[in-house]
């Protein structure tokens, strides 16, 4: 069920020109682990439900995160194909996408193998070209002067779409840029940049300028105009009167501020306890949407929990007061959201309930019930198997720092129950550091994390230092100190939950993939506080990832750590594989063969490491997988596999029929 269930909805979207009320169309994007994790374009009219067939696979590789990988335009749908990287339209009509799509390219075929990529872009109002990202990997090599490699180029391009791929360069010269939006006349084009060592939740700068060219001339901009700097910047877009609306933290929380080309800016939102933004890892992280009256919905994260809200002249309210969602609104995530007329529609995921698409009419939202787009997958469990979290605060060396605890499922029972043992006893715990790190964990249902907790573990899923929905402060207290306060934090959840008689704090494990596999390794390293720990494509050596990680992230240690290699020292005292003869406790290793973001290498050598040290350790690496398994089997076969780890850890036989992994150098409790 956690794999079937692991369908990743995103972007959905009302086409141009079309209503989302009972007869317009919503479109959006479906990640399928059944179909070896294939993104389906979807879109939904009156006349029914189409998609686009297989093989086709809409995902981008832009910054290797990808997002904003479909846009709609007048009488097209525009998308970028996964295993080309080329782009293409399909003509829509009445019936969407209809029953037979036939794509054409935009754009031609690269001179290497996925060397042109696109991503987040928008088609002009009025003239047949669209506006978008695009990254250029064709130069990507050793440099015979300098001796070093190149990296790939981020522009904004003008694609002339009559199928002869006609590329125009509007904006060059940055290291990065996102965001290319046209103003509603077509005469303005905006955009976000930045530049090495910052991200994009660091320091970005919002520009601006004139946008010329017809039929019969080539897109080129005017002068451009720095509408904003010195903060983190995203989700810019236009309004309908000609106002450029975007987020931005200068306040020490993402609010809405807004600028016109004709004079007058200014501050729409005053949050100072939540935030209307999120680390803009992928591209379309726009957390509001404009309905045709002017009014602004948008997505309001506190203390890492999502609601929706209305925004007008007379402040922010509620959205759901009064629906049908409103049972379970404080755990609400809105993943995304797109307005039309009156009506919005939102990718919600709840506490009890996965990712659904809905929409409501705002106007209509006390008397009237939402309407379901897109069903949520099916749960074949009873409710009562699932563990609602509880959102608690704890203290780590004088820091207030916040943590989702899921107690284990009501009827799951005990790793290892026996009859012989009927007392109560206080269940193991599993600590989560989720990966970024820069991001954090939210209350909606997890399914990986009811695996466990239908087994009888306890979870904690933390929100350590440096997590978004808190705040610019809580986001910066990781700076310098990756792989030290995401450990101390993830140690004292755990001292916490153990001190105050949730958990048994004799059985616990860490997991975590990525950044969070980091911290995994580091808190066996420095404390006895775990008996096991699983690394997901995990972080192990700190210096390999600054020189060997793609160019979005080249450059993200140098505020997490420090700049490289002026900080090689400490690189290196962070680096887990430097310090494999200090791990405390036994670990299992999963890793994709093709992670670009975290390179098998990692894995490899942490797993070598473990060896020479005489370590209990199993390794599993994914043929085909990149960063996160995204595959059916895949998913199965890691969360068995760890579950079988666990139990020659704490002694107990799972009830599941598990192939075991190879385990190195056995463990006591077998």
């Amino acid at each position: 069920m956690v794999a079937a269930g692991g369908t990743r909805i995103s972007g959905p979207a009302a086409r141009s020109g079309s209503t989302v009320g009972d007869s317009g169309e919503i479109w959006w994007l479906e990640g399928r682990p059944t179909e070896a994790g294939r993104y389906v374009l979807v879109c939904a009219t009156e006349t029914g439900t189409h998609e686009l067939p297989a093989p086709w696979s809409v995902r981008t590789a832009v910054h290797e995160y990808g997002g904003g990988a479909f846009w709609l335009g007048r009488s097209s749908a525009y998308f970028t194909n996964w295993s080309d990287q080329r782009l293409y339209r399909v003509p829509v009509g009445e019936d969407g996408l209809g029953t037979t799509p036939n794509p054409k390219p935009v754009t031609g075929e690269s001179p290497s193998e996925r060397a042109w990529r696109y991503a987040d872009g928008r088609e002009h109002p009025v003239h047949d070209y669209v506006v978008c990202v695009f990254e250029n990997h064709e130069d990507v090599g050793a440099d015979a002067q300098s001796g070093k490699t190149a990296e790939p180029t981020n522009t904004i391009v003008a694609i002339v779409v009559d199928g002869s791929g006609e590329r125009h360069t509007l904006v060059e010269g940055t290291d990065f840029v996102s965001t290319p939006r046209v103003s509603p006349d077509g005469r303005w084009l905006s955009w976000i940049q930045w530049d090495h060592p910052n991200m994009p939740w660091n320091e970005t700068t919002l520009c601006a300028a004139p946008l010329f060219g017809g039929p019969a001339e080539a897109p080129r901009l005017g002068n451009s105009r720095i509408v904003a700097s010195g903060n983190a910047i995203h989700g810019a877009d236009w309004t309908s009167d000609g106002r450029l609306v975007y987020s931005t933290d200068a306040s020490g929380f993402w609010n809405l501020a807004w600028w016109s080309p004709t004079g007058g800016s200014g501050a729409l939102t005053s949050l100072r306890d939540g935030e209307i933004g999120l680390p803009s890892w992928g591209f379309g992280t726009q957390q509001w949407s404009e309905l045709a009256d002017g009014r602004l919905v948008v997505v309001i994260t506190r203390e890492a929990s999502d609601s929706l809200a209305i925004l007008s002249d007379d402040g922010l309210s509620s959205l759901v007061e009064g629906n049908s969602v409103d049972d379970q609104a404080s755990a609400m995530t809105a993943i995304g959201l797109s307005g039309s007329g009156s009506t919005v529609v939102a990718t919600l995921a709840r506490t009890t309930v996965l990712p659904e698409i809905l929409t409501i009419d705002v106007d209509q939202a006390a008397t009237s019930p939402t309407r379901t787009v897109r069903p949520p997958d099916a749960i074949t469990v009873g409710r009562e198997w699932l563990s609602e979290p509880t959102s608690i605060w704890f203290d780590s060396d004088s820091r207030p720092t916040q943590c989702f605890f899921y107690p284990p499922s009501p009827v799951g029972g005990q790793p290892g129950d026996a009859e012989s043992s009927p007392t109560p006893e206080l269940p193991p715990l599993i600590v989560l550091g989720h990966g970024g790190p820069t991001g954090h964990s939210g209350p909606d249902l997890h399914l990986r994390v009811q695996f466990w907790t239908s087994r009888g573990f306890a979870v904690a899923d933390v929100n350590y230092g440096g997590s978004s929905g808190f705040g610019t402060d809580y986001r910066a207290r990781l700076d310098g100190n990756w792989g030290v306060l995401d450990v101390d934090d993830c140690v004292a959840a755990a001292r916490h939950l153990a001190d105050t008689g949730l958990v048994d704090g004799a059985r616990m494990a860490i997991r975590g993939g990525s950044a969070g596999g980091l911290t995994v390794m580091n808190a066996l390293i420095t404390s006895n506080q775990f008996q096991a720990g699983t690394s997901l494509y995990g972080v192990a050596d700190l210096a390999a990832l600054a020189t060997e990680t793609h160019k979005f992230e080249s450059r993200y240690l140098d505020r997490l750590v420090g700049p490289y290699p002026e900080a090689a020292n400490v690189y290196a005292d962070r680096s887990p594989i430097n310090h494999t003869e200090k791990l405390s406790a036994p670990m299992l290793v999963l890793q994709g063969s093709e992670d670009a973001v975290v390179p098998p290498q990692q894995s490899r050598n942490i797993v070598a490491a473990l060896e020479v040290q005489g370590i209990a350790h199993a390794y599993i690496e994914f043929d085909g997988e990149q960063h996160g398994f995204r595959q059916a089997k895949n998913i199965i076969r890691s969360l068995e596999a760890e579950l079988w780890f666990y139990g020659r850890v704490f002694g107990f036989e799972p009830a599941d029929e598990i192939e075991p992994p190879e385990l190195r150098y056995g463990l006591d409790g077998a």
